[in-house]
């Protein structure tokens, strides 16, 4: 059942939304060459502790898999998502993806963005620049009365039409209480299909773009999910609040994505 959220759980979910936003600025000024991912993992452990917050990621385990055994997920490369931080040393051309989450007050907020490592190929610029506009193609239809499909549709639309692959076998998702509530928010699909949106929904969308095919493959750890082809990836994501006016953007503050 989709959970339509009180105007008492939206202002905790802005609240949650906001510190996310903060802390994915703090980790995207420190990631810089030759700082490894446990580096930025230990600073957002830091600021989720000094803020009073819990961690949305730690200790994670759906489906049988082995608990998430850090705060953030660091993806470089050809890593779409899920990419467990460890002593990888950030790089010249690396393409970095920061997928972050935290609790406030038992309401989460959920966030990623991608950025450059210095100077990167201008095939991932665009990569990022076109990942980046089909993730706010799909908010710009989050409004009551249309319908999860357009939402999806908007983003495969935008992705596609630039020549890059949208990710099958990973989609958005209702947040509020519990991290991944219903209903799944495929970054594909026709438009016109699916849940009616309303008032009150609270859905994180994150799209998933590939430079090349949209196949995925897990690594051995089964977490971090990579590209088939080992051609870049990148992740945009953001909190959005069904409004009877505009989308609310929760994870989302001066200088975000």
């Amino acid at each position: 059942m989709i959970q339509l959220k009180s105007g008492r759980e939206l202002e905790r979910m802005r609240v949650a939304g906001r510190h996310v936003a903060e802390i994915l600025l703090e980790l995207r000024e420190l990631a810089k060459p030759g700082v490894t991912t446990a580096e930025i993992d230990r600073r957002a452990d830091l600021e989720i502790r000094r803020r009073g917050l819990a961690s949305s990621f730690r200790g994670y385990a759906p489906g049988g898999l082995p608990p998430y055994p850090a705060v953030v997920c660091t993806s470089v490369n050809d890593e779409i998502v899920h990419g467990i931080p460890g002593p990888r040393a950030l790089a010249e051309g690396d393409v970095l993806k920061l997928d972050f989450g935290a609790i406030f007050e038992g309401f989460h907020g959920d966030s990623a963005c991608s950025l450059a490592v210095g100077e990167v190929s201008p095939e991932v610029r665009r990569l990022l620049e076109v990942t980046r506009a089909a993730l706010h193609a799909g908010i710009a239809q989050m409004r009551p009365g249309n319908r999860l499909g357009d939402v999806s549709h908007a983003v495969q639309e935008t992705v596609e039409r630039a020549g890059f692959s949208v990710v099958r076998d990973f989609v958005g998702h209702g947040i509020g209480r519990v991290m991944h509530e219903p209903p799944q928010l495929p970054n594909f699909g026709p438009p016109g299909r699916g849940p009616r949106l309303r008032e009150g929904m609270v859905l994180a969308i994150e799209p998933m773009v590939n430079a090349g095919t949209y196949a995925v493959e897990i690594r051995e750890d089964r977490w971090t999910a990579v590209t088939a082809d080992g051609r870049p990836s990148a992740h945009f994501e953001h909190t959005v609040a069904i409004t009877s006016d505009a989308p609310e953007v929760l994870t989302q503050v001066p200088g975000s994505h």
